[in-house]
């Protein structure tokens, strides 16, 4: 172990296998001591995430498998999805805190230690459990296994130093360790450095709960302690689980970022109009069209989303009519408007879903850009003579946003856009482009309170198709 000269994470930690406690009587034992068994599932959750590519959510879900927080009550699955939270959204801090205690990275034969190493680095750093606490169950976790057992004592004396240098491995700069290096170098080019050391700071902070209320925001922000948005979202203070929440059950409000909010809006959805919602799952964009009382169609590939929309709905009071189908071969009459809410890359969302920046890689843009242009195509055939259509992504990048809307309106010249009318349409000017397309940023929206900043990061281009 080193005191004092860092060392590279990329050189010196890399995942090779997964925390996994060999049988269900060493399960047993980790039941029998308070905590262990919450700490263990969160060492597998990270290790399906870094390792796997797995979505964090889907790992905390009744349908994953393997089942990673079965047999815990609702509190030790609450505190592993803490964990596994804090874990992801400061990887490279910790990563590089642990590689510089270990000069010569983790032993061979100990690979699986850097797991339980991580769940009580992120304790330490970011939670407020005793560090005690955190150090004493990640080498009662390394003792349970026969191949980590000899290096308890390293756990032991690597976690006791970071617990002593805690200060000096925080001081560190978020866009260079816990950004990838290929975002960091993106965001970057197209935002210039002091955009994406911004961008790197938002992501630091485990951002508020946003919801879209049905009508009367004000009154609502009183109901749960929130305050309302220039938008018109509420952003709440509280941190009580949200179906515990005045209002939930009776679906006068639901879960949405206040920038995800805006797509939507910007349909202008009127009654009775035909409106089409293109991958609408989970439902958000669709339950804003049908509170409009406009006739939503709501389209997606995955039946088992849709559920998950109906279920929305069904709380919200709210219909749609529910279509299994694929957006770039969909067939029907000639919709009044449509919202395009394309697949992506989703970097908009790394502050609400920090998995995404290890699970993305540079690869995927090319694809997601090619599968949004279809789905553009597609929705302008569909769309009536003097219909409206928004396009929208949860990216920052421009293949996403800006390149495929100058691509789009080449390839299609019945269509124009409609310029967005910040004032007049209640949008913060910060988030209108100089061609009147909607470009929020994480680092957007400042508050005194650190937890009441930042917004996802969204892109929103209007069309109309001449006729």
């Amino acid at each position: 172990m080193s005191e004092d000269k860092p060392i590279s994470t990329k050189a010196r930690i890399k995942p090779r296998a997964a925390f996994v406690p060999a049988d269900a009587a060493r399960e047993a034992e980790a039941a029998q001591v308070p905590g262990l068994a919450a700490r263990i599932a969160a060492a597998h959750v990270i290790a399906d995430v870094v390792q796997g590519g797995r979505r964090l959510d889907e790992r905390f879900s009744p349908q994953a498998v393997p089942q990673r927080v079965a047999g815990l009550d609702a509190r030790d699955a609450a505190l592993a999805r803490s964990i596994a939270s804090a874990a992801i959204r400061r990887l490279g801090t910790i990563r590089h805190a642990l590689a510089a205690l270990m000069d010569k990275g983790l032993p061979k034969q100990g690979a699986r230690l850097e797991w339980p190493m991580i769940v009580a680095a992120a304790q330490i750093f970011f939670l407020d459990t005793p560090d005690h606490a955190a150090v004493d169950l990640a080498v009662r976790a390394a003792r349970l296994e026969p191949k980590t057992a000899p290096f308890a004592g390293l756990v032991n004396g690597v976690l006791r130093n970071l617990v002593r240098r805690r200060e000096e491995f925080l001081d560190c700069d978020p866009l260079e360790l816990d950004t990838p290096s290929w975002l960091a170098q993106r965001w970057t080019k197209t935002y210039g450095e002091a955009q994406a050391r911004a961008f790197a700071r938002a992501h630091m902070l485990e951002p508020p709960l946003d919801v879209t209320v049905k009508s009367e925001p004000e009154r609502w922000a009183e109901r749960l302690d929130g305050v309302v948005m220039p938008t018109g979202s509420v952003r709440l203070r509280t941190l009580e689980p949200i179906a515990g929440l005045e209002g939930y059950e009776e679906g006068e409000w639901w879960v949405q970022d206040a920038a995800a909010a805006l797509p939507a809006r910007l349909l202008r959805a009127e009654p009775d109009e035909r409106i089409l919602d293109m991958c609408a799952a989970p439902g958000g964009k669709t339950a804003q069209l049908a509170q409009a009382r406009a006739l939503v169609t709501a389209l997606d590939r995955s039946a088992e989303r849709l559920k998950l929309l109906a279920a929305n709905l069904q709380r919200a009071r709210l219909h749609a009519d529910i279509a299994v189908g694929d957006a770039t071969s969909f067939q029907a009459r000639p919709f009044d408007a449509i919202l395009v809410d394309a697949p992506c890359s989703a970097t908009g969302t790394i502050r609400r879903h920090p998995d995404v920046a290890w699970i993305k890689k540079p690869g995927d843009l090319d694809a997601l850009a090619s599968l949004q242009s279809k789905m553009l195509d597609r929705a302008a055939a569909l769309l009536r003579p003097g219909g409206r259509m928004v396009y929208c992504t949860c990216s920052l990048e421009p293949e996403e946003g800006e390149a495929q809307v100058a691509a789009f309106l080449r390839r299609q010249p019945d269509m124009r856009r409609i310029p967005i009318d910040a004032e007049g349409e209640g949008i913060p000017h910060e988030f209108v482009t100089a061609e009147g397309d909607l470009r929020s940023l994480p680092s957007h929206w400042p508050a005194e309170e650190p937890r009441l900043r930042g917004v996802d990061g969204f892109f929103a281009a209007r069309f109309s198709r001449r006729g």
